[in-house]
């Protein structure tokens, strides 16, 4: 005769054991769901920093001094005083969201290969968040006003040998996320002035980091 207990409770168990089979697979296939609909929404709201083109129009870019410089469309402007070293150069944001300009970060050299940015909590504040808009184009600025300070130094020395440099910019979408680094190269045209380009992007908030 057979042991219908035995059967039962192997039957019990089998039946478990599939039950926890499909929760595991329905629940690893909802969180892939979940991360894929993230994603897609985060994309509506990404922001991506790109160079401007030549035929860009001018920005007119002012400082808290009352300086004030202007900035052709895929250039950098560079202007060295007795107290004060201004940079700018225009930017496009050709991602789907608004760009928050946060902090920033200066070479005085070209970086290039697979060099790496600094710490990110190493970086220069901008004393005021400016916002690009999607599609649209902008500027980042700073200024160097300590003539005793070994980076003020570097970047005369860079401008006066008209040498390559590179600024590293952090930004955000508008909700505060989303965190990105793109690298701008400054880069010498023989004519003393400079154009920019990008090398790199690093997605911080990401675990990819492309």
């Amino acid at each position: 005769m057979a042991d219908w207990v035995t059967i039962s409770a192997l039957a019990t168990g089998a039946g478990t054991l599939i039950l926890a089979g499909a929760t595991f697979a329905s629940i690893r296939s909802a969180n892939h769901s979940t991360r894929v609909t993230e994603r897609a929404l985060l994309a509506t709201i990404r922001p991506v920093l790109a160079p401007t083109r030549g035929s860009d129009p001018p920005e007119r870019v002012g400082f808290i001094d009352r300086h004030w410089v202007n900035v052709d469309g895929q250039r950098a402007t560079i202007e060295v005083t007795d107290d004060a070293i201004y940079l700018a150069f225009t930017v496009r944001n050709v991602g789907a969201g608004i760009a928050v300009l946060d902090c920033w970060d200066l070479y005085d050299d070209l970086q290039t290969g697979d060099s790496v940015h600094r710490d990110p909590q190493t970086f220069n504040r901008l004393t005021r968040d400016i916002y690009i808009p999607t599609g649209d184009v902008g500027f980042w600025q700073a200024a160097l006003r300590d003539p005793a300070e070994a980076r003020f130094e570097q970047v005369h020395a860079a401008v006066q040998q008209h040498r390559g440099m590179t600024v590293d910019l952090l930004y955000e979408d508008h909700e505060g996320g989303q965190r990105t680094i793109t690298r701008f190269a400054l880069i010498p045209d023989g004519e003393g002035e400079w154009m920019t380009a990008v090398s790199r992007h690093w997605n911080l908030d990401r675990d990819d980091p492309r």
